[in-house]
């Protein structure tokens, strides 16, 4: 690894190169811009030396302009297209406006625009294409891989890894579709420049990503201060408090900005709050729709709207240089998250304010995001075991063999892949017989490391000392020194206070109670015996809960009652009343007639409680509780595997199936919480066959 600070050149070709370069800047930048000697330090080293070189430089440096420019110069030169990998299509369309500014045609390969893939190949193939753009992920599907890559890396003239951090398991957003490019790299034709470039990296994290990288790379790393951030911490009482203050002071920020959240359900909410007191904002989410998603980002783009308010899906490639500020409603995991996040803002303005409101609940988010690491070692085995003896298995195929939830399950293939271990096919995942050990050693060191980030982002709350200054300590950043502009360094602290009506108001909408829980429609994909659609006569109708354990509002008081070793206790009153109000507000097609409750090991008497009140209240029949065969059926994580847990178990006891029969309308089945769903679908379908003619599920909260 070779550091590089500044370079002189005098020779003839590279003055007419850098000639060049500067012409190709300002067709991009502008008629004033003019390269930084970083720039012209990595361009050089890419187009004349042929080297690999990974620029560490702060959000908005310039990092696009190497690139492009580079594919310019190597284009004039007779060499072939530029493939770019990058991880968002949020980047990818950005990254193809900016490429035909500079006189550059760049198309993009990813899973929104399949119907242009021959196309698109046949372009790179004629020399039309400069740059095609890729997603990490779509380096591993068995047909590119095995057919379009080959040709592609034969025929490349400069690759270059986007948001390189990501290759790193110690960085902060992790993929392991990004560690298969040590394979395509490791299969390039000598002579290939190499170009990896990261705003977010660490000491760490450099050395890694220059080791991936391979051979003498050029390391390129500058000062990370952003001059326009102005930093500071507010620290409201409460969730109400906070969004009451979100709601008064989002007015008196300027221009238009972003609001993050640490969940779905948080960004969904405190947009819904949001615009009931008059804000224009949209949620922005991993499970927003496509077409929403554009809208939504073009909307703020063009300063239709005051806000996103949105979740870290909203990161990474997003280029708006007049954004004037950032809110994070919750703490990210890390000081280095949190950076990279926040240098989202003040990238073309003068000043541009950046403020972080932390919660009570930050914790529990992230240790509920800490439980998705990478699984033990008997789990690992047993899946290697799995598709040793299958030969090919698709992943819901082998999810009713191993028990992880589908996302930790592709996660943990796609490592194994990388590994060697495993191979994606078409059809699924075939084992290699390579040999494979366990690093139980460097997860736990990974898994340290991620505390100790958390423990930093606390102290990055707490601090009396410079607050940018302590971020750029945390990307070890040698140049950092008090910025003079933050709430600390100035004095100038936000007031924490917020009128009384404005913290009732949202103390309203925090405690406005009931979600839907959505029945299930469909039977697990990989189960021999039950397939395709759920009947309609076992179905259950869309249900209701009090509220999301994910959420600012019903969320912190739900996850207390709900959390693993609280004590089994009736109902609270509020929670009660509360869950009346849910039932009152639901508009069901028929009113139900009778009350059962699904067994619970854990909490038997806070479910079976207020199923009994419900009854009484209501002044329905409460029928008592489905039963257990051989006991419960313990914790499942993916559903085959519940499915078929639940079905070895769960009972409809006899006295209760004769009362069933007797039923003339809907059942009002209850539990305490809905986690993947199954256990209220399999319940109501048991309830249903036993005679009722509707099942109406009810539960306290659901995970999502």
């Amino acid at each position: 690894m070779a550091e590089v600070a500044e370079a002189h050149y005098d020779d003839p070709e590279a003055a007419a190169l850098r000639e060049e370069a500067e012409e190709r800047l300002r067709a991009l930048a502008g008629e004033h811009a003019r390269l930084r000697e970083d720039q012209w330090t990595a361009i050089r080293s890419l187009v004349l030396d042929r080297s690999r070189v990974l620029v560490v430089q702060r959000t908005g440096w310039g990092k696009s302009a190497v690139y492009f420019i580079a594919t310019a110069l190597l284009r004039e030169l007779g060499e072939g297209p530029t493939v770019i990998v990058s991880p968002l299509l949020a980047l990818m369309r950005n990254q193809i406006a900016a490429a035909e500014r500079a006189g550059i045609h760049a198309a993009t390969i990813n899973s929104a625009n399949p119907e242009e893939w021959e196309k698109i190949y046949a372009g790179v193939a004629e020399g039309v294409v400069d740059v095609l753009l890729v997603s990490p992920e779509r380096l591993n599907n068995p047909d590119f891989r095995d057919q379009v890559l080959p040709e592609l890396a034969e025929s490349a003239g400069l690759v270059v890894v986007d948001e390189a951090h990501c290759i790193s398991d110690w960085g902060h957003d992790f993929r392991p579709d990004y560690r298969r490019l040590r394979t395509l790299l490791d299969g390039l034709p000598p002579g290939v420049p190499v170009l990896a470039t990261t705003a977010t990296a660490n000491a760490r994290v450099t050395r890694d990503v220059a080791e991936q990288l391979g051979g003498e790379t050029v390391v390129l790393r500058g000062p990370l201060e952003r001059e326009s951030l102005h930093l500071s911490v507010v620290r409201p009482a409460g969730a109400e408090q906070r969004l009451a203050w979100l709601a008064e002071k989002l007015r008196e920020l300027p221009g238009s900005g972003i609001v993050y959240t640490l969940t779905v359900a948080a960004a969904q909410e405190i947009a819904a709050y949001l615009r009931e007191q008059g804000h224009e904002v949209a949620a922005y989410s991993g499970q927003t729709e496509q077409a929403e998603r554009l809208a939504a980002e073009q909307a703020l783009l063009d300063n239709r709207i005051k806000a996103l308010v949105a979740t870290s899906a909203l990161g990474m490639g997003f280029d708006k240089p007049d954004l004037g500020f950032v809110v994070h409603v919750g703490a990210p995991q890390s000081p280095v998250a949190y950076y990279q996040q926040v240098g989202r803002a003040g990238r073309g303005v003068e000043r541009a304010e950046v403020i972080l409101l932390p919660g009570a609940e930050d914790r529990d988010i992230w240790a509920y995001f800490g439980s998705l690491a990478f699984p033990p070692e008997p789990v690992v085995r047993r899946t290697l075991e799995v598709l040793a003896e299958a030969g090919t298995l698709s992943t819901a195929a082998l999810e009713t063999r191993v028990d992880l939830s589908r996302t930790r399950l592709e996660t943990m293939l796609k490592v194994l892949d990388v590994d060697g271990a495993v191979r994606r096919v078409k059809g699924g995942w075939q084992a290699t017989g390579e040999p494979w050990a366990y690093d139980g050693e460097r997860y736990a060191r990974v898994a340290a490391e991620r505390r100790a980030e958390q423990e930093a982002m606390l102290g990055y709350i707490a601090t009396t000392g410079c607050r940018e200054e302590f971020l750029r300590r945390h990307l070890d950043d040698d140049t950092a020194a008090p910025c003079g502009r933050c709430d600390n360094c100035t004095g100038d602290h936000r007031s924490a206070e917020v009128a009384e009506g404005a913290v009732r108001a949202a103390g309203e909408r925090l405690r406005r109670p009931g979600v839907d829980i959505e029945a299930r429609k469909q039977w697990p994909t990989g189960l021999a015996d039950l397939s395709g659609r759920i009947k309609p006569e076992f179905g259950a109708e869309p249900g209701r809960a009090l509220g999301r354990l994910t959420d600012i509002g019903w969320g912190n008081r739900l996850r207390g009652m709900l959390a693993e070793g609280a004590p089994d206790q009736p109902v609270p009153d509020e929670v009660f009343a509360a869950v009346v109000q849910v039932l009152a507000s639901w508009e069901w097609r028929q009113r139900p007639v009778a009350v059962v409750n699904v067994p619970s090991a854990s909490r038997p008497r806070l479910v079976r409680g207020l199923a009994e009140r419900l009854a009484q209240v209501g002044r329905l029949a409460y029928l008592g509780e489905l039963g257990y065969r051989n006991g419960p059926p313990g914790r499942q994580y993916n559903s085959a595997q519940r499915v078929q847990a639940i079905r070895a178990t769960l009972a409809v006891p006899t006295p209760l199936a004769g009362a069933l029969k007797a039923m003339d309308g809907p059942v009002l089945l209850v539990d305490d919480r809905v986690d993947t769903g199954w256990t209220m679908t399999m319940a109501a379908a048991l309830v249903r066959h036993a005679g009722a003619p509707a099942v109406l599920p009810l539960a306290l909260a659901v995970t999502g």
